[in-house]
């Protein structure tokens, strides 16, 4: 009975700890399932705002992201560094950087990511305005 015990114990789901996200190797499962929804646009106020919340939340691991809009030339996103030695590095505190772009209202119909993870492989979607348009 004592053996069915300790062998259940590591049977058992384990806790995930942030730790667990904080290199590619973590991450890249992850933002390949939720591809879809790395950015979302929103018309507000006059503009166009691209948001990258969802993908900012997993940026540990990811070197460098890169994004290009209606098939221009990549830029690099300046974002909010990984906390590494902090409870939660993925936190985004928006000090000092805001998780979203501006853009000229209806400006953005076509928005490419390129991501460059810290093993040196990358990550590219495109998205369609009409797939990712929040209002």
């Amino acid at each position: 009975m004592r053996a069915f015990l300790i062998a259940l114990v590591f049977l058992m789901p384990h806790p995930v700890s942030a730790q667990n996200f904080t290199t590619s190797a973590g991450v890249k499962p992850i933002l390949e399932l939720i591809r879809p929804q790395w950015i979302a646009i929103r018309p507000y106020e006059g503009q166009d705002l691209l948001y990258m919340s969802t993908l900012l939340t997993y940026r540990c691991g990811i070197e460098q992201i890169r994004f290009a809009y209606n098939g221009g030339e990549l830029q690099v996103w300046e974002g909010e560094p990984c906390y590494l030695g902090e409870a939660s590095p993925m936190a985004l505190k928006m000090e000092t950087h805001l998780p979203y772009a501006v853009a000229p209202l209806d400006s953005l119909q076509t928005v490419t990511i390129n991501l460059l993870f810290d093993d040196g492989t990358t990550m590219e979607h495109r998205y369609l305005r009409k797939d990712v348009q929040i209002n």
